[in-house]
């Protein structure tokens, strides 16, 4: 069996540069083991797998996996598999058969390797509890406990499809000196795959409005993280000074890592309540090749 597959840096413009992935095109022949298989032999925190929708109307079967798993939604990988089809397909939008739900994706060429998509979340951030005790967040990212908070965001864990502890610092600086201790991570950042998104507003820095790094998940730390990105739309919403309309942002992530992305980020309150969330960036692709997996 062949496979054709691409290699994209997704949430940057600029080859070697933001969150590398791997899409492998018409997989529908392969067997969910071997889809697991075939992730861990890339070893990118995520491998997507393109495959014939289930309905007509729609573009694409999704498939995400880890290293380790398979995930109902990933950002970085719906975002990369736009690009691949309104590439190949030569259209400005695609709806994706996500494990989550549809997502539809709206696309634009930017040249004829690399493009921007934009869509909005399947499933809105939720809520999912408190965490109140920072001398144990503070301890297990390697900062004093004064360091956690930031202009009135406090920790909590949210999920719009994969689960995340948000975690606020006080300052760009504090976010640098984040040094993940193994010891009690996982008891500390207790849900699902105890991975912590730790973010921070940036009023100093005129290209972006929040920075973060995510940490967890087997993968160290992660470059891009779409899915953290839909999350912490749950905790900005709380805070957005508008009972009613729209608030965007630009978040960058792996910039500590030298692997810089931009992720945008839009969010919409009717009534005070959230009732629209999305997010979007660029991705190019930077190679190509055939998976030979024998007979």
């Amino acid at each position: 069996m062949k496979l054709s597959y691409l290699l994209l840096d997704v949430f940057t413009r600029e080859p070697l540069k933001g969150n590398p992935l791997a899409v492998v095109c018409k997989a529908e022949g392969l067997l969910d083991d071997e889809m697991q298989r075939v992730a861990r032999e890339f070893n990118l925190s995520e491998t997507v797998f393109i495959c014939k929708p289930k309905a007509e109307r729609n573009t694409a079967n999704v498939r995400i996996f880890t290293p380790h798993e398979e995930l109902p939604f990933a950002g970085h990988p719906t975002v990369g598999a736009a690009v691949v089809l309104g590439l190949q397909n030569k259209v400005s939008a695609v709806r994706l058969e996500e494990k989550v739900g549809l997502v539809t994706a709206l696309f634009e060429k930017l040249d004829k390797r690399s493009g921007e998509a934009r869509f909005a979340l399947p499933r809105l951030p939720a809520r999912l509890g408190d965490l109140p005790d920072r001398l144990s967040l503070a301890q297990a990212l390697g900062v004093e406990p004064e360091d956690i908070g930031c202009e009135g965001y406090k920790p909590a864990v949210f999920s719009a499809g994969v689960t995340f502890h948000l975690i606020p610092v006080r300052n760009a600086a504090v976010l640098r000196r984040v040094q993940p201790n193994s010891a009690g991570w996982n008891a500390v950042f207790s849900y699902d795959h105890h991975s912590a998104y730790v973010f921070t507003l940036t009023p100093e820095e005129p290209d972006n409005d929040i920075a973060a790094r995510m940490f967890g998940m087997g993968l160290g730390e992660d470059p891009g993280t779409g899915s953290a990105a839909a999350a912490l739309i749950g905790l900005l919403a709380e805070h957005a000074p508008l009972a009613n309309g729209q608030s965007d942002f630009v978040l960058r992530q792996g910039h500590e890592m030298g692997r810089p992305c931009r992720i945008t980020i839009q969010l919409r309150k009717d009534n005070d309540v959230l009732t629209h969330g999305a997010i979007g960036g660029q991705a190019v692709i930077v190679g190509e090749g055939v998976l030979d997996l024998g007979d």
